[in-house]
Parts: C-alpha cells; structure tokens; sequence
C-alpha cells in the first residue's frame, strides 16, 4: 500500500514538475524548436533575439523568438495606418506590513475587516506591464520594458 502511494505521488511530482519547467520558455528554447524562423533573420537580428533583445524595425516573428508569446494584444491606429500593440503583462503581490489591523497605530473603527485581503492566505497579485512593443506594417515602430533596478 505504501509502495503505490510513493509510485502515485512520485509520478504527480514528476509530472508537475514538468510541465513547471516547459511552460518557461526561453529565447533560446524558442530558437532551437523553430530554427526555420531563426535562420530567416538578417544576422544582425539573429544576435539580438539570442540576447532576448529587440529593436526599432524588426519582424513579428523576430519579436516572438526573444520575448515570447503576449498576453494581450491591442489593435490600434496611428496616423499612417492601422497597429498592433503587444503587452507582456508581470505581476507583483502586495506586502502588509506589520503592525497591521485594529492593533495598529492608524486603527480606525473596521479596520481591517474593510480589507477583502487582510489575513488572506493568498496575497493580491497586481498586474503590471512590464514590456509593451507596438508594430505597424508588421514592424516594430516602439517598444519599452522595465529596465532592471
């Protein structure tokens, strides 16, 4: 009976496992399972989608091989025609500090049970666009990204 139960939950483990570590994809991940798309880059794209980087006038397809698929994608106009712009979407959970609740020093009558949140096992996730790139013609004519602290 033990036996099985290590041979099951072994398995779910594994399994978990991964599927955790393939929906990480990376450029390079990216690269090698569609070399086809890589080697129809220019060089000069080709070094800078290795590096997960982009620039002013590259392909859709160069842009998905270094950031990956978007979470969302805005259809716009610009003055010269119809866009597309792609959001890669982060999220950050938000910290309480203590002292928090009615012991607090800024306790007010409620508090904290006006906070959906207070005491929650599972913390609000507070989404944020952490890199955005607007295509026009199928090129890139903008982009931004959080730049490292």
């Amino acid at each position: 009976m033990k036996r099985r139960f290590f041979v099951e939950a072994s398995t779910l483990a594994l399994v978990t496992g991964v599927l955790i570590l393939t929906s990480c994809s990376t450029p390079q991940a990216r690269i090698s399972e569609h070399p086809d798309l890589y080697q129809s880059l220019s060089h000069r794209d080709q070094a800078l989608v290795g590096q997960g980087q982009i620039r002013i006038g590259m392909s859709r397809t160069a842009v998905w091989l270094a950031w990956g698929s978007s979470d969302r994608k805005v259809v716009g106009n610009m003055g010269d025609g119809p866009t597309e712009t792609w959001l890669y979407i982060y999220y950050a959970t938000y910290p309480y500090y203590p002292p928090y609740g009615p012991w607090s020093p800024c306790a007010y009558f409620g508090d904290p049970f006006y906070d959906p949140f207070y005491d929650s096992s599972i913390p609000p996730s507070i989404p944020y666009p952490g890199k955005v790139v607007t295509f026009s013609n199928g090129r890139v004519v903008s982009f931004q990204y959080l730049a490292p602290n």
